[in-house]
């Protein structure tokens, strides 16, 4: 394993546990709609809003990869049929999006990537639709490329290229740390990069899938 120039992060479960975040993000959305627009959620719960996103994502199939797309058009759907403005829908992102990037940090992650921001470059490459301003860690960054920006979600070949045009070196100057293993591990491998597996907790590699280079079970032990 050679010595990177470019570490890149995936987010969603490898800098953060995601899912008590989007819970967390849809009850505030619901709440606020309850309170501010009740005609909107009447007949309809928390469960029954992810049933419209992911009616929209078999209605745009072409855009499955842009999760906020995803939402604000459930929500614009939303309104339109409680009979008020679409651009209402615009409002009720923000208030989603406010939550949804209210992030807790795993103990290790906040050291680990001052001390490595002080060795390498640091992109984060994610599927999902956090902000890293929004997070608290923009100035830790070089950049951050997301599915939305690649027009394409991991492990698509297209959004490690964006990485590697937006940070300028060669694939094998990358080193790619991921949660994922397909997404992360298998993606990153086919598009040339070195690929850690960051397995938190105890996890049976997928034995369909070649065996990663490194595992690791915290940010920490990268160096």
């Amino acid at each position: 394993m050679t010595e990177p120039l470019v570490l890149s992060f995936d987010l969603d479960d490898t800098l953060w546990p995601v899912s008590p975040v989007i819970a967390g993000a849809e009850s505030a959305l619901f709440s606020w709609l309850r309170d501010h627009y009740p005609r909107t959620v009447n007949g309809h719960s928390i469960e029954s809003l992810r049933a419209l996103r992911a009616a929209v994502a078999e209605r745009f199939p072409e855009q499955g990869h842009d999760l906020s797309f995803l939402r604000q058009r459930a929500l614009r759907d939303l309104f339109g049929a409680a009979g008020h403005p679409e651009t209402l829908a615009d409002d009720a992102f923000e208030v989603f999006f406010d939550a949804r990037n209210r992030v807790e940090f795993y103990d290790d992650v906040r050291p680990a990537l001052v001390r490595l921001s002080a060795r390498y470059r640091l992109f984060a490459l994610s599927n999902g639709n956090a902000d890293l301003g929004r997070c608290g860690i923009a100035n830790l960054f070089a950049g951050h490329v997301t599915a939305r920006s690649a027009g394409a979600a991991k492990p698509d070949a297209r959004i490690f290229a964006r990485l590697l045009q937006d940070a300028g070196v060669e694939a094998h100057q990358v080193m790619h740390v991921g949660d994922d293993p397909l997404a992360d591990v298998v993606g990153a491998t086919q598009a040339g990069m070195q690929a850690v597996w960051l397995n938190r907790d105890a996890r049976e590699w997928p034995g369909h899938f070649a065996r990663p280079l490194r595992t690791i079970t915290s940010l920490g032990e990268i160096i």
